[in-house]
């Protein structure tokens, strides 16, 4: 049907100033009885002196519309409804299908409740064949408990939690084959939140994969890598081992994937902890040198044995090694393990220190001059350490800029 779009006040023109456009779809049909638009005026001067408002949009759909949508957000099922739903199924007031299972059970249900809830069980019914008034389907592979309590659902959204602890694998696979989401997001809820045991995960892997659950898959996978040494030896594994090896190898992988990535993080931590063991041993030094602590410090300052305890966690023991280098006689680089420790702080200190000139720490120039005539892979190394140190807590600026903890 044609449909007149007026999304311009340029038919108005010369008659009314419109502060933004507009937009009104009218069907051609009507178009007559709702809308008169008056003779454009000629002139450019004239212009109309009063102007009725446009009229609003037909209000009927558009009120309909605005009323489903603000009753989307609420529901209300009483549980009457429920029981009815429930006593329907339970009953089987003037059922037409005949669900049967492996066990020789025989479920009444209702052909347009199945079909309805379900595009699977429709299709087979549309297939089924009529016997004494009946159109029978048969569910293959599992229990009538379990068959029962799935077409239960189907009718009242319910189940029984001990059915739903005992039947979970078989809602599962049920509510996936025949596409019911409602149900199938039932049974991934209680099994992440429940129902997910030792015994159980291997099962519930390979279940979860085939009925398209990845985070229940994952979760599986998880709880494997966690629990790898009980489960390895659980019956599901044993079977899963000869009925999917390619499964088993997959998840070898993984342990193997997930320990590695265990120890390279040990490892980075325990490197981590080595790099801020040696910036604190770097700020330790710079305030033994510039500002003492308790008997040790520069020349031109006054110590006392009965001041405050040090904050720097690493002073306590630099404060040792410095006493011991300034009476070491055996000072050379290499010759004595103390010493070399503290040659080699030293030179740290001056990879890092950016006031070579002012700075207060012993050596600091030496070291400074000395880098000029490092081999590169010596030079490099040396840049390496001082850029992780770095990295492992702050800058060197910082501990300049840090004020004197003991006046």
């Amino acid at each position: 049907m044609a449909c007149l779009k007026l999304n311009s006040p340029q038919l108005f023109s010369n008659h009314v100033s419109c502060d933004g456009p507009f937009n009104l779809h009218l069907e051609g049909s009507i178009l007559s009885g709702l809308l008169v638009v008056p003779n454009v005026c000629s002139s450019t001067q004239s212009h109309c002196s009063i102007i009725p408002k446009p009229p609003p949009l037909p209000g009927s759909s558009y009120g309909r519309n605005r009323f489903f949508k603000k009753l989307k957000g609420y529901s209300y099922v009483p549980d009457e409804a429920k029981h009815s739903w429930d006593r329907l199924f339970n009953e089987g007031y003037e059922a037409d299908v005949r669900v049967l299972t492996d066990d020789k059970g025989i479920i009444l249900a209702h052909s347009s409740v199945l079909g309805i809830t379900s595009p699977v069980l429709r299709n087979m019914l549309e297939q089924a064949r009529v016997k004494g008034g009946f159109q029978c389907i048969k569910i293959p592979g599992v229990p009538s408990e379990a068959a029962c309590a799935f077409i239960r659902f189907l009718y009242s959204s319910c189940y029984e939690l001990d059915a739903m602890k005992k039947f979970v694998l078989h809602l599962l696979v049920m509510s996936h084959t025949f596409s019911v989401p409602s149900l199938k997001r039932v049974c991934i809820r209680e099994l992440e939140t429940a129902l997910l045991t030792l015994e159980n995960v291997v099962d519930v892997l390979q279940l979860a994969r085939l009925c398209d659950a990845p985070r229940l898959s994952l979760l599986c996978t998880r709880l494997i890598i966690k629990e790898f040494k009980t489960i390895s030896v659980s019956e599901g594994w044993r079977i899963m081992k000869q009925a999917n090896p390619r499964l088993e190898q997959e998840l070898l992988e993984t342990l193997m994937e997930t320990d590695s990535k265990k120890q390279e993080r040990i490892k980075k931590m325990e490197e981590r902890k080595v790099y801020m063991q040696l910036f604190e041993a770097m700020e330790a030094l710079l305030h033994i040198c510039r500002d003492g602590c308790r008997t040790i410090g520069p020349r031109d300052k006054m110590l006392k044995d009965n001041q405050a305890t040090c904050n720097f966690s690493a002073c306590k023991g630099l404060e040792s090694l410095v006493r011991h280098f300034s009476c070491c006689k055996t000072r050379v680089p290499g010759g004595c393990a103390h010493c070399k420790r503290m040659w080699q702080l030293l030179e740290l200190h001056s990879r890092m220190c950016s006031e070579p000139d002012s700075c207060k720490v012993p050596l600091c120039r030496h070291f400074k001059d000395k880098m000029q005539h490092l081999s590169k892979k010596e030079d490099l190394k040396w840049k390496l350490l001082a850029s992780k140190v770095v990295a492992a807590k702050g800058t060197i600026s910082s501990i300049h800029a840090r004020r004197p903890l003991i006046t």
